[in-house]
């Protein structure tokens, strides 16, 4: 192995703006492009693959403008193995301070037979011509042998020392369709190593598609068999099922670098943020069950693990939110819920209550929980029996939007000294026209980072659940609001939060006095 491989530190290459952005619907504009190659310079990815500069010259206009505006990663752009295709990506990436050349050709009997119609030789002569071309005119060329989990393991040899030997610095295995096993692609890895010495000399990449929910199982397969460069995507996006996640692999890198003996340079704690911008820029929301940054990551319901996870938060999570961004560990109320958790949120909304009540309490909580989803702040008031000692109570709401135009908030207060205020405001988005309506009616500013937008079940007296993530002085508040439309919903979020900052002063401030 070289040295790079012997030190364990794994290159981090993203591939989202590229692969990630070829599944259907996710296309993005070039500036969206370049507001997300920007997030992953800060996340600290190595390399950023920008595109496929041949597919268009919007592609093509699109790579440039990363390569001139981002700065630190290795700025990549891919190539079939033709000429042509490797001189519109050279141009494209000539602005770059560190530019990568990356072309590919297919080597399984499949795709030799049904797509090249080409034989094995004349797959290894147009493989080197590419690599020897690309190399005169860049440093850092990467070889891709697309399927390579299925081809004849003696041919992927071959091919391997024939692009090395051409001046390839980095060569790639892919599982183009997510054909393999965690197993049988960590001993292809070690079979490759063990075939082409001259590996030794250059970077061992690995690009696992998830078509079997394996991506990155065998992705850390590979890297365990010496691997040192590993292609992935924020969220898994990609072709079909997607690519390997980013967040997965580098979070389960993290979580046993010892084990491992591997690292990486990305900061996790950048995570969570990224993995958002990337979700609103296509449009595709991440499920709540996904691993690392998903809505119900960091979430309990069941009673057992709410008692742990209060006790201590290792009982159940083995990763801390800070580490990778994520707002805070929620405890969500249900049916599963025990006393700890009832007693816990009381307590956070500000509300105390002795054990005779909480029982009661936690009686016609069980009962209510059987019937509804999801208890909001207003229940949990009824079922106390007192209200919370709110700041502010929301009088009267109205939001208007045009095609085209810039949304309109309408907001009244009500605050507890009894003055009632009124402001409205104005901007691009009506999340935006709210957030900037509560900011001057109370002075507490709120940047947000997520909103997910969920349809109730019919049954259900609200029709929409507004579920928001917003930055306040340095933290990061979350929360959910149930009502009639998106304005009604988004404003109870927004409001609980206010509340919670609120209510939060007020003890500090008592604390400081007492």
């Amino acid at each position: 192995m070289s040295m790079g491989q012997q030190s364990g530190r794994v290159i981090v290459f993203d591939t989202t703006l590229r692969d990630g952005e070829q599944a259907p619907g996710f296309s993005m504009t070039s500036a969206e492009k370049q507001r997300v190659a920007l997030a992953l310079a800060d996340l600290g990815v190595d390399v950023i693959e920008a595109g496929f500069p041949a597919a268009s010259p919007g592609e093509a206009e699109g790579v440039t403008s990363i390569a001139q505006r981002v700065q630190g990663p290795v700025i990549c752009a891919l190539a079939r193995c033709e000429r042509g295709d490797i001189e519109t990506a050279l141009r494209a990436l000539s602005p770059a301070r560190r530019p990568r050349l990356h072309t590919f050709i297919a080597t399984s009997p499949i795709h030799r037979r049904y797509k090249l119609g080409l034989s094995e030789d004349e797959v290894v002569a147009r493989a080197v011509a590419a690599v020897s071309f690309a190399r005169r005119h860049c440093d850092d060329v990467e070889f891709s042998a697309e399927d390579a989990s299925r081809t004849e393991p003696a041919f992927l040899a071959r091919v391997v020392a024939a692009v090395i030997e051409a001046g390839a610095t980095t060569v790639n295995i892919p599982d183009t369709v997510g054909y393999a096993l965690p197993s049988g692609f960590g001993e292809l890895i070690r079979e490759l190593h063990a075939a082409v010495p001259a590996l030794a000399s250059v970077v061992l990449s690995v690009h696992c598609h998830d078509d079997l929910g394996l991506g990155v199982a065998n992705s850390l397969a590979a890297l365990e068999a010496g691997a040192r460069q590993v292609e992935c995507t924020i969220n898994g996006i990609g072709e079909r099922a997607g690519n390997s996640a980013l967040e997965e692999i580098v979070m389960a890198i993290r979580t046993h670098g010892r084990g491992l003996g591997l690292w990486t340079g990305v900061d996790t704690r950048l995570l969570y943020v990224t993995s958002r911008l990337v979700s609103r820029t296509t449009g595709s929301d991440v499920q709540a069950n996904k691993a690392v940054v998903g809505d119900n990551a960091f979430s309990h319901e069941a009673g057992i693990h709410q008692h742990g996870v209060i006790a201590n938060p290792e009982t159940y999570e083995i990763m801390r939110p800070a580490d990778v961004g994520f707002p805070e560990s929620r405890l969500v109320l249900g049916k599963h819920s025990g006393r700890h958790a009832l007693r816990w949120r009381f307590a956070e909304l500000g509300i105390d209550l002795d054990d005779s009540e909480l029982d009661a309490a936690f009686a016609a909580f069980k009962v209510l929980a059987d019937q509804r989803k999801h208890i909001r702040e207003a229940d949990l008031e009824q079922l106390a029996g007192r209200s919370p000692p709110r700041a502010w109570q929301l009088e009267d709401l109205e939001l208007t939007t045009r095609a085209g135009r810039a949304a309109t908030a309408i907001l009244a207060l009500v605050h507890r000294d009894g003055n009632r205020v009124r402001e409205v405001a104005v901007a691009d988005r009506p999340l935006g026209a709210l957030l900037r309506a509560f900011e001057r009616a109370t002075a507490i500013a709120l940047t947000p980072l997520h909103c997910r937008v969920r349809r109730m079940p019919c049954d259900d007296e609200t029709a929409t659940e507004v579920v928001l993530t917003v930055a306040h002085d340095g933290g990061e508040h979350a929360s959910n609001g149930a009502g009639a439309d998106f304005a009604e919903a988004a404003a109870l979020a927004i409001l609980e939060i206010v509340n919670r900052i609120e209510l939060k002063r007020a003890r500090q401030q008592a604390q400081a006095i007492a």
